[in-house]
């Protein structure tokens, strides 16, 4: 299950296919071994290049930071010459073309919305950028996909049944990668990926949310540890 790799792929196009029908064109993309984004919301500025080091150090390869974070552009601009080769610093809760644009300026290498806006999606597509974008819905989660997002965020996916709701999603949109984000935990991270889930999204429950509060490295590093050594257990 967890042997191969999902893609998050960037620049898209648009070819008319045989029947004149339009096509998806996804390319030059950035394969991640370990399918976990770790979401940071809220931490402070001077903190943040440490639990970067940190998390990265332990195995995980692509967190996000949440744009409604105080100083978040900020953040990323001044870390983002120190992503180790093989990780990904990106940005999420993109929710319009404005915050799109910031965070690119910023140097995101990748955004996360948490609906769906096909104008974000294009301008990230523009700037050859991956997009992680938010749906829930059947509708949304297949408007999504067609407009060129990388990969389908199933937002909030835990209050609205789970890894059974990912489960049924997959059946129609067997082509469409998901990732499912809210709600997920080590205790249900198998059942998610079981149901398909092509990735996930966690937040407090990766990095510890007690370590966070505390300030405490080694044990933000050994929640990612385990966290990301579960993930690798269900070869």
């Amino acid at each position: 299950m967890m042997g191969a790799l999902f893609s998050i792929s960037g620049r898209y196009r648009r070819e008319k296919g045989s029947m004149g029908t339009e096509q998806n064109n996804r390319n030059t993309a950035l394969a991640l071994a370990v399918p976990v984004i770790g979401i940071l919301r809220g931490i402070e500025g001077g903190f943040f290049g440490e639990v970067m080091d940190a998390a990265f150090g332990a195995g995980l390869q692509a967190i996000e930071v949440t744009l409604n974070t105080p100083g978040a552009e900020r953040m990323v601009a001044a870390n983002r010459p120190r992503v180790p080769a093989g990780r990904l610093l990106g940005m999420g809760t993109v929710r319009n073309p404005e915050e799109a644009r910031r965070a690119l300026a910023a140097g995101a290498m990748f955004l996360v919305t948490p609906n769906l806006d096909p104008e974000v999606i294009g301008l990230a597509i523009e700037a050859g950028v991956p997009v992680v974008a938010g749906a829930l819905t059947p509708t949304e989660v297949y408007a999504a996909w067609q407009a060129g997002a990388a990969l389908i965020k199933v937002f909030p996916c835990g209050p609205v049944g789970g890894p059974r709701y990912i489960r049924e999603l997959r059946g129609p949109f067997d082509h469409i990668p998901l990732a499912a984000v809210g709600g997920v935990s080590i205790e249900n991270l198998r059942d998610y990926f079981a149901a398909g889930a092509t990735a996930v999204g966690v937040g407090a429950s990766l990095f510890g949310k007690e370590a966070l509060a505390g300030r405490n490295l080694p044990e933000i590093a050994a929640h990612v540890k385990k966290f990301i050594e579960h993930c690798r257990s269900f070869d």
